[in-house]
């Protein structure tokens, strides 16, 4: 059975968070992840303080003998950072794999269990790339996109506190920065969920036209339709591209913001932490250990962007696939069991027809005569237009399913 619990139609966050429930199997995995990611944030506050003291202790003093253990600190420093982000990505692989995997399962079980009216009203494209595409974009963002996310604010929390700390003034214009960014943010979030949305789509339509089209190949060149096919198809790559192309432009000019707002404050602190320093406000390895940690912040901020462009693709993907299992089936099983069954049932001339399309009969004239433990027999005769057989027949000398 599936995790997920059935609800309003989904949207935003609250997508994401009804797919909760696949992470628990994964807690463990998820906590190391975690702490290994934390560890490294510490460790890359911990080199430039290490790098300070270097700075300001034995090369200002002239103590050569205290350079050698204080780099070898450092380097260690550094080394365990590695190892602590081959962990995380170690550990990273497997959880979202199984991630993946599992509401793959649950997705495919789903559309076993879902009517041949749902199946006729939705496109075989549209399916496919909620088993492919949306799954993928989910798995992206609960193993990366989720914790750097986390992370990364940390990290821009902890150090500007550190820089306030270590000189304010210059700790101040690092804060203000985060203000436009911020700004930023939102406005990209807002415009990029409509548009992440509209490709996700598209790129339903589009396979459903490829897979349309290779299935039926035969067909299409027997009555000369080759043409107007592949005319629909690429009116519909078309349609992909020029919204793929709204969405490329709507990053860029959000990521190129993102690269120069640090870039700004980076001068502006290179310049106001020379005049500290000539003022005697800051000695070189407090200044050298600012840029050092201002510059540690450029990745988390500029990585925003493709964070968020995650997030806002995984979100609509959730929304996407939770439409598929908030669908009800037509037919539930009861729960009563009946170990011995009694009765008999019998059909005399009786028409069938999807309920999307009651005028289209798939089969008419069904005849069916059941009873538990004696021979059964079915016949019926196709649709208008459906086989070119009159008839299709069936016995069975042995007993039918119970029930």
């Amino acid at each position: 059975m599936s995790t997920i619990p059935v609800s309003d139609p989904p949207a935003g966050v609250h997508s994401l968070w009804r797919l909760r429930g696949y992470l628990r199997p994964h807690a463990l995995s998820l906590t190391v992840m975690a702490v290994a990611a934390v560890a490294g944030v510490g460790l890359t506050i911990a080199i430039p303080l290490v790098t300070k003291a270097l700075i300001d202790g034995p090369i200002t003093d002239r103590e050569i003998g205290a350079v050698l253990p204080l780099g070898l600190l450092a380097l260690g420093l550094g080394v365990l950072e590695a190892v602590l982000i081959w962990v995380r990505r170690w550990v990273q692989s497997n959880a979202v794999l199984g991630l993946e995997t599992a509401m793959r399962h649950d997705l495919y079980e789903r559309l076993q269990q879902l009517p041949m009216s749902f199946h006729t009203k939705w496109q075989s494209g549209q399916l496919l790339s909620r088993a492919t595409t949306d799954l993928s974009a989910i798995r992206r963002f609960s193993g990366f996109g989720l914790l750097f996310l986390v992370i990364n604010v940390l990290q821009v929390t902890v150090v500007t506190g550190v820089l306030l700390n270590m000189y304010w003034p210059l700790g101040l214009v690092v804060a203000a920065a985060a203000a436009p960014i911020v700004w930023l943010s939102m406005r990209f979030e807002k415009a990029y969920v409509v548009v992440s949305r509209r490709v996700q789509d598209e790129q339903g339509d589009l396979a459903t036209r490829a897979e349309e089209g290779a299935v039926g190949i035969r067909v299409i060149k027997s009555f000369g339709r080759s043409d107007h096919v592949s005319a629909q198809y690429d009116a519909a790559a078309r349609t992909l591209h020029a919204t793929s192309m709204d969405k490329v432009r709507l990053s860029a000019k959000f990521w190129t913001f993102l690269e120069v707002i640090p870039n700004l404050a980076v001068v502006v602190v290179l310049l106001l932490g020379a005049i500290g320093v000539g003022h005697g406000e800051l000695t070189p390895g407090e200044l050298v250990a600012f840029i050092t940690l201002m510059l540690s912040l450029v990745w988390p901020v500029s990585s925003l962007g493709v964070i968020l462009a995650m997030g806002q693709e995984a979100m609509t993907a959730a929304a996407r696939i939770l439409e598929i299992f908030d669908t009800e089936p037509d037919i539930v099983s009861g729960t009563t069991v009946v170990e011995r069954p009694r009765g008999h049932l019998r059909l005399e001339h009786v028409d069938f027809a999807f309920p999307d399309a009651p005028d289209e009969l798939v089969l008419r004239d069904v005849n069916l005569d059941v009873a538990p433990g004696r021979r059964w027999r079915w016949s019926a005769r196709p649709g208008p237009g459906r086989r070119s057989s009159p008839d299709w027949s069936h016995a069975c000398t042995t007993s039918p399913p119970d029930g």
